[in-house]
């Protein structure tokens, strides 16, 4: 629940937005109607005071016009599209950092109906086309109070060759099982070993409990389920001390969660970090013992000249074969859609 909430004037001009408006209202959240279209008093004395001040704070605003031109996001889906910015979660890895400039406030859109429209002109006809919605977000952390995940959901159950990815560490499912999704939303939860998840994901729900999500969300609906085809990310993959035994523990908590069959994919995701996103997460969690230290990554240089840390090539082999093993092992009809 954010401790501060803000809506621009443009935000309450649209229907979507007074909808959010209403159910702000009903939360008894305080509520802030701005005078003007700009965000202001976000900052504090030091960086570290202004994350905090920024992550207790929600603003409601339109998408920017920039947000209507979409990018491809590869190898995770064929475009993706925004309906927040900024994450309620305390991951001291966190993708974001660096990702985005300025405090890092939530901004949920206003304007999603718009959005939504926007993406019928990226579909290719007569083929699947799959969009990521959670790229700069985690839309079940703030489903409570938007409503925009499931909006998206009813909007590709309409659709007949577009199809909708999300991915999540939270696990309030509940008003998303009954939605007429048709098959067109892959539901995804985003998983880790103890010593992990345990240590860097403050602010989130326990692993356990988004397997009893991820649960829920797979059971056909006849069986008070969601019937959604389901996925698991599983990242950032560290090689702490007894990697092994940690994530075959965690592999055990999937193998009971799932006991069932069901449409379900694995997606693999080795930690790394930037120079911009090491800077960031130091200033954001001065005391956090995540591990970055260039001396012990490999550097990977993109196509634009920026340079990623990633584990070297030895330790990442022995890495994708244990998760792949397992998962053959387990999962025999599970799809590994990549390693990375």
């Amino acid at each position: 629940m954010p401790e501060r909430v803000m809506f621009t004037p443009a935000a309450l001009d649209e229907p979507w937005g007074k909808q959010i408006l209403a159910r702000m209202q009903s939360l008894n959240l305080p509520i802030e109607e701005l005078s003007r279209n700009r965000l202001t008093g976000l900052r504090g004395e030091d960086e570290r005071e202004t994350y905090n001040i920024a992550k207790r704070t929600l603003a409601v605003v339109n998408a920017p016009p920039s947000h209507f031109k979409l990018s491809p996001i590869p190898p995770s889906a064929d475009w993706q599209f925004h309906l927040a910015e900024g994450c309620p979660a305390h991951c001291q890895y966190c993708y974001l950092a660096g990702s985005l400039s300025g405090p890092p406030v939530i901004r949920a859109f206003a304007n999603l109906p718009q959005i939504l429209e926007n993406l019928a002109a990226y579909e290719r006809p007569g083929q699947a086309t799959s969009y990521e919605v959670s790229c700069y977000t985690d839309p079940l952390g703030i489903e409570h109070l938007t409503g925009s995940l499931a909006e998206c959901i009813r909007y590709f159950g309409s659709r007949s060759d577009a199809h909708l990815r999300w991915v999540s560490k939270f696990d309030a499912v509940d008003s998303l099982l009954n939605l007429p999704h048709n098959g067109h939303t892959r539901c995804r939860i985003s998983v880790n070993a103890t010593p992990i998840s345990a240590r860097f994901e403050g602010g989130t729900a326990s692993v356990a409990s988004r397997l009893q999500a991820l649960r829920r969300l797979a059971l056909p609906q006849e069986y008070g389920g969601g019937g959604y085809p389901v996925g698991l990310v599983i990242a950032p993959i560290m090689p702490v001390d007894d990697w092994q035994m940690h994530y075959g523990q965690l592999f055990d908590l999937i193998s009971e969660a799932l006991d069932m069959n069901c449409d379900l994919t694995f997606e693999l995701i080795s930690h790394r970090f930037t120079p911009g996103s090491k800077e960031v997460l130091q200033t954001w969690y001065p005391q956090s013992k995540l591990d970055m230290d260039e001396a012990k990554r490999n550097v990977k240089r993109n196509k634009f000249g920026g340079i990623k840390y990633v584990y070297d090539a030895n330790t990442m082999k022995t890495m994708k074969r244990f998760f792949e093993d397992e998962i053959q092992r387990r999962f025999p009809n599970a799809e590994i859609l990549y390693w990375t």
